[in-house]
């Protein structure tokens, strides 16, 4: 019985419980007390064990597997040698010399990787062989730490022990005899190369489901509930987004200067030479960069949305022919220069931090009425206008006739909303009025609706 618990224990530690020394000897006290009935022995361990409640349902994982195991014990070395018809003296004389001409701890070891069982799990406990299974994050990398782990576990050193003892096992119990003890012990080896294998396999696949879990949560998170490390992911994922959207644009360019094949054209080109050779015409589908022109509310509501969306529209803007960024509480300022001196991130921070009085409530209305006068340049026939905000007015006059006036200037109007369409109208919530002079209204709560709107402004 306490054989069973150490095993059970050394498994405990294996999946992350530390578990001390007086604790082992607890529980192996607990377990006398209680007796063997299954749920009664897992709670007399998990009040030992465990000091926080949410470990319980991992805990309760590992304890079923454990002892879902068959009540037959897996079968000893010597019995599964025994089932391949080597008898009880071979057998002997192989441990026998095994001890005499290896090393002891090249022969216990041997020893342990052919036993497999809980011998094996001690091995592959070690401190230096957990690390280098734990250093394994990618499949790139997962032969290379397989090779490392096996050198540590000296499988290598194994083969070449067992080669070496077949001579002496030849003279013992003859060459044929000797052959296949060594063929069945090889593959023991074998079987745990194997088992490094599938060890890796299932960590990284453990590690890539996490971090994709991980990557979900970030990009369909509301921004607002999003940590500060979550925020940086968050900000590296729209520098590679406005990548992304650089390379595809530059693609689209360069089909675009080829232009479209014209057939008709085409054919009538191949009739002066009966079509030989044949020419392709195309038609020019040049055309030229848009102008946009960003409006942000950066009041404490909208803030984080608007810090990514101005680094990203900072990240691409080389797919617009004018991108001018301005941000607004009550008041409108353009930060447009202040982008081209200073990296996004200070430009971003400064911009909320300093130019328009960022800590009051937001006036769209007033917002808009002074884009409108002090900017107007900045809108015509081939710009696309983006508002970013939450659409709440603090109960001040909305200026939804002066964004009518805008679009009839722009090419469109597109407005982006942090806040979900069910709370479109309520409260303060100007957005239905909004909604009716633009061209689209997006909802962007998350990384995925910013990605969605990027790739909407780069398609117009």
């Amino acid at each position: 019985m306490f054989g069973v618990l150490d095993d059970f224990l050394f498994v405990l530690r294996r999946e992350g419980f530390e578990i001390s020394p007086s604790q082992a000897i607890d529980v192996a006290r607990a377990a006398r007390e209680v007796g063997l009935e299954k749920q009664v022995l897992r709670d007399a361990i998990a009040c030992v064990v465990l000091d926080r409640a949410d470990r319980r349902p991992r805990y309760d994982a590992v304890f079923d597997a454990f002892f879902a195991a068959p009540a037959r014990p897996a079968p000893t070395l010597s019995e599964r040698l025994a089932s391949l018809g080597f008898s009880a003296a071979e057998i002997a004389h192989f441990i026998h010399l095994l001890r005499e001409w290896a090393k002891p701890e090249e022969g216990a070891r041997l020893l342990a990787l052919v036993s497999g069982g809980t011998a094996l799990d001690h091995l592959l406990g070690r401190d230096d062989v957990q690390k280098l299974l734990a250093l394994a994050q990618s499949r790139a990398t997962q032969g290379f730490y397989a090779h490392r782990v096996l050198d540590a576990l000296a499988v290598g050193r194994a083969r070449s022990v067992l080669a070496g003892l077949l001579l002496e096992l030849g003279e013992a119990m003859g060459q044929d005899r000797a052959e296949r003890l060594v063929a069945a012990l090889s593959g023991q080896l074998d079987g745990v190369e194997r088992l490094v294998h599938a060890e890796l396999e299932q960590r990284i696949s453990s590690t890539e489901e996490r971090q994709r879990r991980k990557d979900e949560r970030v990009a369909t998170a509301p921004f607002t509930a999003l940590s500060l490390e979550e925020r940086e992911q968050v900000r590296v994922a729209v520098r590679q987004l406005a990548a992304r959207l650089r390379g595809a644009a530059r693609v689209r360019n360069r089909h675009r200067r080829r232009g479209r094949l014209d057939p008709a054209r085409t054919v009538r080109v191949a009739l002066k030479t009966d079509g030989v050779p044949f020419r392709p015409v195309r038609i020019d589908q040049r055309r030229d960069r848009p102008k946009l022109a960003l409006l942000c509310d950066i009041s404490d509501s909208v803030r984080p949305v608007s810090a990514f969306m101005l680094e990203l529209v900072y990240a691409m803007q080389d797919l617009f022919e004018r991108a001018r960024s301005f941000v607004f509480v009550s008041d409108v300022q353009e930060v447009t220069p202040l982008f081209e001196q200073e990296p996004a991130v200070d430009a971003v921070a400064k911009a909320a931090a300093s130019m328009v009085g960022a800590l009051g409530n937001s006036s769209y209305g007033r917002a808009l009425r002074v884009f409108d006068t002090r900017f107007r340049e900045a809108v015509d026939r081939r710009t696309t206008v983006v508002i970013l905000g939450d659409g709440r007015t603090n109960y001040q006059a909305n200026g939804a006739d002066v964004l009518a006036r805008i679009r009839e200037r722009a090419k469109r109007v597109i407005w982006l909303c942090t806040e979900p369409r069910a709370t479109w109208g309520t409260g303060d919530s100007a957005m239905t009025a909004y909604a009716l002079h633009v061209s689209q209204v997006l909802e962007v709560t998350s990384a995925v609706d910013l990605e969605r709107a990027a790739r909407e402004l780069i398609a117009g």
